[in-house]
């Protein structure tokens, strides 16, 4: 009981910091008008193509809003890596608005149909700049991981609410007006949006700055779209949260068309069965966003992710086994909780597990992913549905996923145990000048990638005029510094050495040899300066700390504590 108390005045006190934090709060409310906008939008978008053209139209419609999205993500996400993300945003925002509007001009005076078509694929493609560069931000103005957590959950009900809200306004409107009159105001949420948007200031400079300053400035446009391909082949943890993400969208494609042979053939009550389901998944995802509430300060966030991926699929099975409606909507209700589930923990584990530098990109590849399988899955469903019947394409559809969370789930607990970094690390970190102005997901983030190192009394830890590969944190034991062979000081628990080598690319400046037997934390040379200059105020008390070192101070120590 203790712990629960414990556990639940962690998550309030993470809500709490959430609302508080100012720049979480204007990002949050840009997102709810967006994202009621862009539902509205959907809804008078597929109306006006429906009467134009009929059901053929809606689904060109479909293939220009995601066929063009999925090509441009990699490319149009590098943005958010390149410049600032607050900057991107407010642009998109601003562009979304204006496409939506000139489609909104071109169906009140009746205009040609294609225009309206092209303009939506390309309030599409910019809306694939602005996501990636959101949830890259997002770490950045959390100021804690917890708060980072309860960032995604507001995130993910903003969504839940959004899908149930936009949709309700959009046909309201459309009972009184018409499609464009919708684009029009639909318009105006993307305005609002991007006028909360530009009011964001965020500590850094809200974009990661190249790691190695020389070589990613040459990288062409193309070679550095393709840094997120690079960054999720090279991290295990990115490609394994990504593949089960993908395998989860590509059943919710298949969803969008098992709903309405389950609701019309399987369950044969009507057209308006179709909408009750739908709803049943849309309650689901509000109840999953107030279980979400207690995945704040967890550290198994990658075992809660699986658990969404099995609450995805199951209920699919259940539907086939047990075909009525009852079953239906309370099946659906808990695919709906476990939506939320993958939504909010998969996000946040992306988040803590992309590098600084590439984040931006990472995500773009992720919206690439989830739209081109969620179009997959939606293409391949009338093909199982043909070769088996609806019952065992539910049957098979939902057992698919919870059988992919079970051969991956070692692999899973392997990610909850390597992305645990213990508090003690993490204040190690906090006391050094260079990392304490980091957030603190990316200090949890860097204190879980330290490495210990033990060595006994009399071992050279590093010598003068080597090439540099690794920060040292002393944890215990004293160390003697000489420089050209004349000591020049000695170390202790919570000192550091070997920054400047790294950060000016140039040989150690002293050598450094245990007096006793020590324990250090280390940090590759990669990991370190992606951490000091993936961030501004990092990069510029590094600066100041490494000129006031040369400027005087006995180069590689730390100054007297």
């Amino acid at each position: 009981m203790k712990l629960l108390r414990e556990r639940l005045g962690e998550s309030l006190g993470a809500f709490r910091g959430n609302f508080s934090n100012p720049e979480l709060r204007r990002l949050q409310l840009a997102g709810a008008g967006s994202v009621m906008g862009q539902w509205a939008y959907s809804v008078a978008l597929a109306v006006y193509a429906y009467n134009a053209g009929g059901a053929k139209a809606v689904g060109i419609v479909v293939l220009i809003r995601t066929i063009p999205s999925a090509i441009s993500a990699p490319f149009t996400s590098t943005l958010s890596d390149r410049m600032s993300r607050v900057v991107l945003m407010t642009a998109t925002s601003f562009g979304r608005a204006a496409t939506i509007g000139a489609a909104g001009a071109v169906a009140l005076t009746g205009g040609p149909t294609w225009l309206v078509y092209c303009l939506a694929g390309l309030t599409s493609i910019l809306g694939t700049a602005f996501l990636p560069a959101e949830s890259a931000l997002l770490p950045e103005l959390a100021r804690t991981p917890e708060e980072l957590t309860a960032a995604n959950v507001t995130r993910s009900t903003i969504d839940s609410i959004g899908g149930f809200a936009g949709p309700a306004i959009g046909g309201g409107m459309l009972a009184f007006t018409s499609s464009g009159a919708v684009f029009l105001v639909t318009s105006a949420t993307f305005v609002w949006g991007g006028l909360l948007v530009s009011t964001i200031r965020p500590k850094t400079s809200g974009s990661a700055k190249p790691v190695a300053a020389g070589d990613k400035a040459r990288a062409s446009f193309l070679s550095e779209a393709a840094g997120g391909f690079k960054a999720i082949a090279a991290e295990r943890r990115l490609r394994v949260v990504i593949g089960l993400y993908a395998a989860q969208t590509m059943l919710a494609g298949a969803l969008g068309v098992l709903v309405v042979v389950t609701a019309l053939d399987l369950l044969d009550r009507g057209d308006s069965a179709v909408g009750l389901l739908n709803a049943a998944a849309g309650v689901g995802g509000i109840v999953g966003a107030l279980a979400a509430f207690a995945l704040i300060g967890r550290k198994r966030l990658a075992a809660d992710f699986g658990i969404g991926i099995i609450l995805w699929g199951a209920p699919l099975a259940a539907i086939g086994a047990w075909p009525n409606i009852p079953v239906a909507l309370a099946a659906l209700a808990v695919l709906g909780l476990g939506n939320t589930l993958v939504d909010v923990a998969g996000l946040t584990l992306l988040q803590r597990s992309a590098p600084p530098e590439v984040i931006g990109r990472v995500f773009g590849v992720l919206e690439m992913v989830l739209v081109a399988t969620m179009g997959l899955g939606a293409g391949l469903a009338p093909f199982l549905i043909d070769a088996v019947g609806i019952r065992w394409s539910l049957v098979v559809t939902g057992a698919f996923l919870p059988t992919l969370a079970a051969l991956t789930w070692r692999q899973l607990l392997r990610i909850d145990a390597e992305s645990h970094a213990p508090s003690d690390e993490i204040r190690l970190l906090e006391r050094i000048p260079i990392f304490s102005p980091l957030p603190g997901p990316s200090l949890e983030r860097l204190a879980s990638q330290l490495e210990a190192l033990t060595v006994a009394a009399g071992t050279e830890v590093i010598r003068q005029g080597d090439h540099g590969d690794r920060f040292y944190v002393i944890e215990s034991g004293r160390l003697r510094v000489t420089v050209d062979g004349i000591p020049s000081g000695e170390l202790g628990p919570g000192g550091f050495f070997g920054e400047i080598a790294l950060l000016r690319d140039a040989p150690r400046t002293a050598t450094v040899v245990a007096e006793t037997e020590s324990t250090l934390r280390t940090l590759g040379r990669e990991e370190f300066l992606a951490a000091v200059t993936g961030h501004a105020p990092s990069a510029r008390a590094a600066d100041a700390f490494v000129g006031a070192r040369l400027g005087g101070r006995p180069p590689e120590t730390p100054a007297p504590s």
